[in-house]
């Protein structure tokens, strides 16, 4: 696997991975397919990721294998006005790719942005229904830290916090 900084170019594989990573857990919690694929969401998803890939102070990175995008890391300052911390804003692996390491792998570059930006915290949100990422950031040392906002089917996004050494 070879985990290199997004391009313009991986646009498309980028929000290929994130609708097929939406459909799986947003399905697997209840949501219908109808509200997590439209027309006017595939475009603000296609605008989302064009300026995060553009974005100085975010970094955007995919995990490829055989020339196919299989995971998808984007991080950068928190939307809090929280200091010394970092957002994990997403991490997203192809479904088939579930199990191989691809997530973890993408979770130690975050890690990595942290030491290498000097930051003892970082922070997170993740959707309530969301099982399999849950127990995947436990996993790996989040927490809940109490915060929440309102998400789909009236099942909130969750805050989380690590505190990295």
């Amino acid at each position: 696997m070879d985990v290199r900084a997004a391009t313009p170019a991986d646009l498309d594989d980028i929000v290929d991975l994130h609708t097929r990573a939406r459909i799986t857990y947003y399905g697997a919690g209840g949501l219908p397919l109808g509200e997590i694929v439209d027309p006017e969401l595939a475009r603000e998803q296609r605008d989302g990721w064009t300026a995060a890939i553009a974005a100085p102070h975010k970094h955007v990175r995919v995990a490829v294998i055989e020339g196919r995008v299989v995971g998808l890391l984007a991080m950068g300052p928190p939307h809090s006005s929280e200091v010394n911390a970092a957002q994990l804003y997403q991490i997203h692996v192809d479904p088939e790719c579930w199990g191989r390491g691809v997530g973890s792998t993408l979770h130690g570059l975050f890690l990595r942005h942290l030491e290498a930006e000097g930051l003892a915290v970082g922070v997170l949100e993740v959707w309530e229904r969301n099982t399999r990422a849950r127990a995947f950031y436990t996993r790996h040392g989040w927490r809940p830290d109490g915060t929440t906002r309102p998400g789909p089917a009236a099942a909130p996004y969750l805050g989380m916090r690590l505190h990295h050494p």
